[in-house]
């Protein structure tokens, strides 16, 4: 979905209980008495400052109240994880609000579980995907690749030499960014339905799953 300004943000964000919104990272956005989850150190947000905050809001909310993550692309794995598992049991009145410039870069089970909103002056298929073209030209190939095309685009995906595994990763999360982007924009109901497929191959290599079986088995 898209959306025209960053103050729209918190009226979408109030009706739903997870929101990702992709704006650069110029765009200012205002939540008021919002919590903030931040990088301490101005790089990575550690999974001690998730649980602090979750801690903060363990107790049954007797009115609305907004945990804005920015950039959310900035949560260590662990962290991440442990968000992951506070969004398997969500929280009345509580509303996660995820600010990135980089949806590719946060885990594909968190973009399956929010409403992905993107600003309506990135409407390209690719825009504002923080990737280099070969890796975008590869998503785009793998989105519409047919079961025999896709061995031939594992064996080459599978030919990095160094950080194949990240470089499968990179390239699926484009995939997964662009799928979102591309219901947005059509309303195709397709490209929805090809999510769990794409979704499912990359938390299969990022479990250290083989590469190229994790390709061509979860999109054919």
């Amino acid at each position: 979905m898209f959306f025209g300004q960053a103050s729209e943000i918190a009226e979408i964000a109030g009706k739903v209980g997870t929101s990702v919104f992709v704006v650069s990272r110029d765009v200012k956005v205002e939540i008021k008495n919002a919590i903030i989850l931040q990088p301490e150190d101005k790089s990575v947000i550690t999974i001690e400052q998730v649980r602090n905050v979750l801690g903060q809001i363990s107790t049954r909310q007797t009115s609305d109240v907004f945990v804005v993550i920015r950039p959310a692309n900035a949560m260590g794995e662990a962290a991440a994880n442990a968000f992951l598992k506070s969004l398997e049991e969500p929280r009345e009145k509580v509303h996660f609000v995820l600010i990135t410039d980089s949806p590719s870069q946060i885990l594909p089970t968190i973009l399956s579980r929010a409403a992905v909103y993107f600003l309506r002056d990135e409407e390209s298929l690719d825009g504002g995907i923080k990737a280099d073209e070969k890796v975008k030209n590869l998503a785009k190939r793998l989105m519409v690749a047919k079961p025999a095309e896709l061995v031939d685009l594992a064996e080459e995906i599978g030919k990095k030499k160094d950080g194949v595994r990240a470089y499968a990763l990179e390239i699926l999360g484009a995939a997964i960014e662009m799928l979102y982007k591309s219901y947005f924009i059509t309303g195709k109901e397709i490209f929805v339905q090809k999510l769990p497929k794409f979704l499912a191959a990359y938390e299969g290599i990022n479990k250290n799953g083989h590469v190229k079986l994790q390709i061509v088995s979860n999109l054919c």
